[in-house]
């Protein structure tokens, strides 16, 4: 079903495209067309990649003031929350994208909602389409199963990435998008540690429009 935001945005593409003297939605030649320019279109000059992206990726998260913890299977996923709640003297209560819902959470002594954050939640837990190790970034999609309030509302962050869905750079995680995405979503955000900003007095502060802490614990 198409959602109200979807169907505004087609209604406005398709008075572009009327504009232009073109049918309202595009047809599969002009779908192959672009699909070949997007696929021959030559990358500009980067940087040479000589580093292993997932010990790539938690270097630069770190830098960027993020906490990592290994994993070995799914199920050490609720201990590992519980662990750093507790080393930091957080509630053990939090909010939770859908596709973590049925983690052996109570186990580990961790109360998780599958909702969207309210402005009261404290914790929030979420995944990531991909992250990116040459910036130490997480890529997420806002959607139905994937709420982005879990990620901007709570003070405190964590998210959960598979070590298989990291990528090298920015291009990648486009290239990947593109390959597994019937169609982009509303909106793509990108994650490169706790919120931050320099606007008062010129020094760096952290929580300032967004999360305090972002914690990411890496899974096989």
């Amino acid at each position: 079903m198409t959602s109200d935001g979807s169907r505004a945005r087609d209604n406005i593409l398709a008075r572009i495209r009327a504009r232009q003297g073109k049918p309202a939605a595009p047809a599969a030649s002009e779908r192959e067309a672009v699909a070949s320019h997007i696929g021959t279109h030559l990358q500009h000059a980067r940087p040479a990649f000589a580093w292993d992206p997932v010990a790539r990726f938690k270097e630069q998260a770190l830098r960027l003031s993020s906490t990592v913890e290994d994993v070995t299977m799914p199920d050490g996923i609720p201990a590992a929350v519980a662990r750093y709640l507790r080393h930091h003297g957080l509630p053990l209560l939090a909010v939770c994208w859908p596709e973590f819902a049925d983690l052996p959470w109570r186990g580990a002594g961790v109360e998780v909602e599958a909702r969207a954050a309210r402005d009261t939640d404290m914790i929030g837990i979420t995944g990531a389409f991909c992250a990116i190790a040459e910036t130490g970034t997480l890529m997420t999609l806002s959607g139905r199963e994937t709420p982005a309030t879990v990620s901007l509302l709570p003070e405190t962050h964590i998210a959960i990435v598979r070590a298989s869905r990291i990528v090298s750079g920015m291009e990648e995680a486009w290239g990947l998008a593109r390959a597994e995405l019937r169609r982009l979503p509303r909106a793509v955000n990108y994650i490169s540690g706790p919120s931050r900003t320099a606007d008062i007095e010129q020094t760096v502060t952290l929580g300032a429009h967004g999360p305090y802490r972002v914690h990411i614990v890496l899974t096989p």
